[in-house]
């Protein structure tokens, strides 16, 4: 009997039409003889799901749907959410409370793994290098001198919960510091501001596939811009080289490091890490555990390299999700 899935996408940050292009892929791809998939928009001011041009609310009691009489309930969420509340683990623990099935790490993991700081804190006692960094939140007292003295200039101020580079800039002089700050605080009211570190940027695809830790072939990011900003990410201004142009040591070492990081926060489904290789020494950045799933994105390339089309994919982290 097929199952029904729903494909959560939008949400609730800056990030909202990236999902809704992910969460297209995703229903666009999923096997129709395996699976009914629906597609569930989550937006502040209203939970619909789309048919036909047409939107039916979702009854928030049971996360289902009417659809011209007939109750839809899901056997699977396929979270497509970028940023909160998906990528958070808001709305996983609330599948979790009803014990609907989802694609996602547990919410405690999404929610640390969303949290910059937090994320590098854990990974830290496990010998993998970060970036020398520096904490504000919302309210402190800003010093400039003190900031520049511990990271250096130039350096990254980043806001603390957000993806696709939204709140981040780098810094090269003293006079911007500030204003970069104000920046990030629009974002999120806590933030990351981090030393510049000169080598190669890789961003690493980890997995869970048929049961095991899959980390797939390695991404070298080539920038047109300063960094791998917005424009670089979504409008073309960069180079995605998969595989990486790595020594094959330096990749053993990515390898062991993305694979560590991954099994430390105890991840579970997709996960996609960025790293700056520094003399053979991988240093992490952060984690994204709900990566962009379009075709052009990076982790669907890197799966096309490893020999995995997006729908085995996506069907392994929906079979996936009903082993947890």
């Amino acid at each position: 009997m097929k199952k029904n899935i729903a494909i959560v996408m939008g949400g609730y940050s800056s990030e909202y039409e990236i999902s809704l292009k992910s969460g297209q892929v995703v229903y666009k791809h999923l096997d129709r003889a395996k699976y009914t998939p629906y597609k569930v928009h989550i937006f502040k001011n209203k939970w619909v799901l789309v048919e036909n041009d047409k939107e039916y609310t979702i009854d928030k009691d049971d996360f289902s749907a009417n659809i011209e009489g007939q109750k839809i309930t899901f056997d699977c969420v396929f979270n497509a959410i970028h940023g909160t509340p998906g990528e958070d683990g808001k709305l996983l623990a609330y599948f979790e409370l009803l014990e609907i099935p989802h694609t996602s790490a547990p919410s405690y993991q999404m929610a640390l793994t969303f949290n910059k700081r937090d994320t590098l804190s854990v990974v830290r006692p496990y010998g993998i290098k970060t970036a020398t960094s520096y904490y504000l939140n919302q309210g402190d007292a800003i010093n400039e001198g003190e900031i520049i003295e511990k990271v250096g200039l130039p350096c990254f101020v980043k806001a603390n919960r957000a993806g696709s580079s939204f709140g981040v800039t780098k810094v090269y002089e003293k006079a911007k510091l500030m204003e970069a700050i104000h920046i990030a605080f629009k974002e999120d009211d806590e933030v990351i501001i981090e030393s510049f570190l000169d080598g190669t940027e890789v961003s690493v695809g980890v997995i869970t596939f048929k049961g095991k830790t899959k980390v797939l072939p390695i991404t070298e990011i080539v920038s047109d811009n300063d960094f791998f900003d917005y424009e670089a990410k979504y409008l073309g201004q960069s180079q995605e080289i998969t595989p990486a142009r790595l020594s094959k040591e330096d990749e053993n070492r990515v390898n062991e490091v993305a694979k560590k990081a991954y099994e430390a926060l105890r991840m579970k489904g997709f996960s996609r890490s960025e790293y700056i290789l520094v003399h053979g020494e991988p240093y992490m950045l952060e984690m994204n555990t709900v990566p962009g799933l379009t075709e052009a994105s990076i982790l669907p390339q890197q799966a096309a390299k490893a020999g995995i089309s997006l729908a085995e994919l996506f069907e392994n982290a929906i079979e996936e999700s009903f082993d947890k």
